[in-house]
């Protein structure tokens, strides 16, 4: 078995020619493991060749299947439930915060999925009576000039909404919400590991283990449109105590007997 690895560097717009040299090589299953761009490309680059796909969004409400349970056509993955969760970590910056009024969302627009994100979090926000604003950043230059837009109006905390973009830039946003003094909560254990305040979402290596295995099914003879999407089912919560030590937060009892690990 031969595996071909195709990078479009945070270009999304190269992932159509790169889904199609793919095909052109006639691979027996396309893997698109990253982001909602990725998948429509390699969707619209074929009808035949069996796609695999791992997103954070809703397969059906994206257009990649006709149902969850039966997807129909070439196409099939997990489902790693990051959008779905987004109001859960509101939730739990407000149990750190409780006196906090004003929550800010670091938002890419340009994600397919970002009108959803938007429309779940300020239903949330209304739940908890809590105030919210979305700032925007396509790119990397757009991360710090939302950085700049939003120090300004001293939110109380900042949530990093699960996008490609921001996973990619992850070193960058940790930098800036360290440099502001602001607490965050972000959706994937790597902000939290080089200093970031608290994680919460679906553990990725479980994620990318059940992309592989699907992928295997299928090189065995399965029909991606006969495979239902996986959901994800492994969640963790993750603390770095010594972060909300420099922020002079004490973290309540009750949130570090939830947590999964709490780095020191």
């Amino acid at each position: 078995m031969a595996i071909e690895y195709r990078w479009a560097h945070n270009e999304p717009a190269r992932l159509p020619d790169l889904a199609a040299d793919l095909v052109r090589r006639r691979v027996a299953v396309i893997v698109a493991p990253g982001i909602t761009a990725s998948v429509l490309a390699a969707k619209a680059a074929t009808t035949t060749i069996p796609i695999v796909f791992r997103t954070g969004g809703d397969p059906v409400e994206l257009g990649f299947v006709a149902s969850l349970n039966r997807p129909g056509g070439n196409v099939t993955g997990i489902g790693t439930m990051s959008f779905e969760t987004e109001s859960k970590r509101l939730g739990l910056l407000h149990e750190l915060l409780p006196r906090a009024a004003r929550f800010a969302v670091l938002i890419n627009p340009s994600d397919p999925r970002a009108e959803y994100l938007t429309r779940e979090l300020r239903a949330a926000a209304s739940t908890i009576r809590r105030e919210i604003e979305f700032f925007g950043a396509s790119n990397s230059r757009e991360i710090d000039v939302a950085f700049a837009n939003l120090a300004p109006k001293r939110p109380d905390a900042l949530l990093v909404s699960p996008q490609g973009l921001f996973s990619n830039r992850r070193v960058q946003i940790v930098t800036q919400v360290t440099r502001h003094a602001m607490p965050a909560i972000s959706y994937v254990r790597d902000f939290v590991e080089i200093g970031g305040l608290m994680s919460y979402g679906s553990s990725p290596l479980d994620q990318f283990r059940q992309t592989g295995i699907y992928a295997g099914r299928v090189l065995k003879g399965e029909k991606p449109g006969d495979m239902p999407i996986l959901r994800a089912s492994k969640f963790e919560f993750v603390i770095n105590v010594q972060t909300a030590k420099v922020l002079g937060i004490e973290i309540p009892a009750t949130l570090l007997a939830r947590a999964d690990e709490v780095i020191e």
